[in-house]
């Protein structure tokens, strides 16, 4: 990071639940995935963020039985629109995610960046 550049905090949004018909292992990849992705955002000098990091804790704390519930429904999409009130920018991963396309559409009406490519966040190309 140069010195004329300044920290973002940046959402990294992506499948998570997607595509995984709700099994605990391809979840745990998935979330794998968003933080594989985190490391280079965090080494070029900003804060990456990823819902699921706060979400999950509270899922387990609230008594979350499944993927799906009330209390699922309650705290995971709410966590990541709490967080881009807070965020300078999106990196948005591949693959199919409605959670992420909803956080995507939210960042661009507060008229925030959104990133589709690692290499596009400033001081990681």
């Amino acid at each position: 990071m140069t010195s004329s550049s300044r920290s973002l905090m940046i959402l990294v949004a992506g499948p998570y639940r997607s595509g995984t018909n709700d099994d605990p292992a391809l979840m745990r990849r998935n979330l794998r995935a968003l933080e594989a992705a985190a490391l280079p955002v965090y080494r070029a000098g900003h804060v990456p963020l990823i819902g699921e990091w706060i979400a999950l804790p509270l899922l387990e704390v609230a008594g979350c039985q499944k993927p799906g519930d009330a209390l699922w429904e309650e705290i995971v999409y709410p966590v990541a629109h709490r967080l881009l009130a807070r965020c300078d920018a999106v990196l948005r991963l591949p693959g199919e995610s409605k959670g992420a396309d909803n956080d995507v559409r939210l960042a661009l009406e507060r008229g925030l960046p959104v990133y589709y490519r690692i290499e596009d966040v400033p001081g990681c190309g």
